[in-house]
């Protein structure tokens, strides 16, 4: 889940409350479906902001490359962690605990309640993820990244220029 860096930039972004400046907003909606955006929309504001952000970014490196299923996997890559409604304290808690106990608890605890279950949604975002974009009707591309961007490069099934690119704008 990222390095120290990454995550401490990421956190102190999010205590900054409030969603994207009103152009990146309106540029998102002009590249996403309908239901791609309603989605986008349920975002906390810093994640709002996060994901024009490196959606942009991707949009520079790829020039003609960078396809609305491209943008639309870079602005909703994490969108799995909506369901977990997790604040930035809780999502410290979840990355700490995910560090601690692993993912594989993880799953046992999101079959609990409470708190625990959310951690344990918010630590299964990249499928959860996948399976809300699927049955957005989402692009092939844009639902596999949302589900392989937190698995060894190895493993990843989209083009691996793409998604190098988007790794590592993200770098999440």
């Amino acid at each position: 889940m990222g390095g120290a860096l990454h995550l401490t930039r990421r956190f102190f972004g999010a205590l900054r409350p409030g969603g994207p400046p009103e152009a990146d907003r309106a540029w998102v909606e002009s590249v996403l479906s309908e239901a791609e955006y309603a989605l986008w929309r349920r975002q906390y504001g810093p994640d709002r902001r996060h994901t024009a952000s490196v959606a942009r970014e991707v949009e520079r490196r790829l020039g003609h490359e960078a396809t609305p299923a491209v943008i639309a996997a870079a602005l909703l890559h994490d969108i799995g962690k909506i369901d977990a409604d997790l604040g930035t304290w809780g999502r410290v808690v979840a990355t700490l605990s995910a560090k601690v106990a692993g993912r594989d608890t993880a799953k046992l605890w999101s079959k609990s309640s409470g708190f625990t279950r959310r951690v344990g949604l918010y630590l299964q975002h990249p499928e959860i993820g996948a399976d809300m974009l699927e049955l957005a009707g989402s692009d092939p591309l844009t639902v596999a990244w949302a589900a392989e961007h937190h698995l060894p490069a190895d493993e990843w099934t989209i083009d691996a220029h793409l998604a190098r690119v988007l790794h590592d704008v993200d770098d999440d």
